[in-house]
């Protein structure tokens, strides 16, 4: 019987104990969930949020220097070669040879070909026979008329036999003119047949062969036609719009610089050369030309280049970069003690890379450059190095 007390006894303090975990196992649950929920509420007003402490900010800084700063303006146009020429006779007829092909580079007054002649040479010999006997009726009347102002003049002549001999010489003398210019006029032809380069340029495209018969009166508005077609472009000009704003800027002379995708970074120089004063009635722009010397080639007509055209320099500026500036007026010094002084300043010429700052600023000081967004007047800072 003790024994069975016993257990039960025992069993009684195991289920009071269990009942006991249960009851602080459940308390201590209800605690944490209201820990966490009072944790998740926001401050009462009033109360100051808990600060955090961070280190000195990171910056790169530059040291201000005087130096040359220019306004530019950028536009984007076409290449084209200084000049371009359709080759084409100035008389119709079969080509009869073409002495050159594409991409070969000619010189001025070199012949690029010509049409078949023999016609043309047969009209000319044909005409200098006719001269030749205009000019032995034209001797002949000019000596019967010499001898009758003689015998006029010792009036052993009639008037009526006078003016029969001078229209007789008249008819001589017109006679003549015609036949000189009927050969002038083969002369002519004979010439213009023979196809020959108007300046030094590159042969840029062959436009007919050898047997085609060309007539100069049609087609004349194709821009593949005439024989051949010449380009120089050891020079090349690039055309742009410009809106009102910037025309008033832009005056002929003004240096230029071209540069193209397939030379990144090189700049070819040039020069402002024609500025309409009246803008185009449907795009209200303003037609300006730039030219550009091309010695050795390298710029492609009919290919896109950006301008970039100088409006405006000062030689001996205190220039930061742009991105120094902030809010277009203020910058931060650093000083000695390696804090920061925010000051504002005043701005001139102006870039995409470069800022003049005119007043404000001085030689030697140091500009934070990177690391300038979120700085405060007086913070201390951690300098990384000297910006790029």
């Amino acid at each position: 019987m003790s024994g069975i007390i016993n257990r039960l006894n025992t069993d009684n303090v195991v289920q009071s104990r269990r009942k006991h975990m249960k009851k602080m196992t459940a308390l201590g649950m209800s605690l944490s969930c209201i820990l966490f929920l009072l944790s998740c509420q926001p401050p009462q007003r009033g109360e100051a949020p808990q600060e955090q402490t961070f280190g000195s900010a990171l910056v790169r800084v530059i040291e201000v220097k005087r130096q040359k700063v220019s306004e530019k303006l950028f536009f984007t146009g076409i290449i084209e070669a200084w000049q371009t020429v359709n080759v084409t006779p100035e008389v119709g007829g079969k080509i009869a040879k073409i002495y050159i092909e594409e991409g070969d580079s000619v010189r001025k007054g070199q012949i690029l070909a010509e049409l078949d002649t023999r016609a043309t040479r047969l009209q000319l010999d044909q005409a200098k026979a006719a001269v030749a006997v205009a000019q032995a009726n034209y001797t002949d009347a000019e000596k019967n008329m010499e001898r009758m102002e003689r015998l006029r003049k010792e009036n052993a002549v009639s008037e009526q036999q006078y003016e029969k001999i001078r229209l007789a010489f008249d008819a001589a003398k017109a006679e003549l003119q015609r036949a000189e210019a009927t050969a002038n006029l083969a002369n002519y032809n004979l010439d213009v047949s023979i196809m020959e380069a108007p300046f030094s340029g590159v042969i840029a495209s062959k436009n007919a062969e050898v047997g085609d018969v060309i007539n100069p009166m049609m087609g004349g508005f194709s821009p593949t036609s005439g024989v051949v077609t010449l380009v120089d472009y050891s020079r090349v000009k690039i055309q742009i719009d410009v809106s009102y704003e910037d025309i008033v800027r832009i005056r002929k002379g003004m240096p230029a610089y071209l540069n193209v995708e397939a030379f990144p970074g090189k700049d070819f120089p040039g020069e402002v050369f024609v500025v309409n004063k009246a803008a185009d009635p449907a795009t209200k722009k303003f037609h300006v030309e730039i030219s550009a010397n091309n010695p050795e080639r390298m710029l492609r007509p009919n290919t896109f280049g950006e301008i970039m055209i100088e409006v405006s320099s000062h030689e001996d500026a205190l220039a930061v970069p742009q991105k120094a500036i902030l809010e277009n007026k203020f910058l931060f010094i650093v000083n000695d003690d390696r804090t920061v002084t925010k000051k504002e300043v005043t701005l001139g010429l102006q870039n995409t890379n470069l800022v003049e700052v005119t007043t404000g600023l001085e030689a030697g000081d140091f500009v934070v450059v990177e690391g300038n967004y979120g700085l405060e007047d007086g913070e201390k800072v951690e300098i990384r190095g000297e910006a790029q």
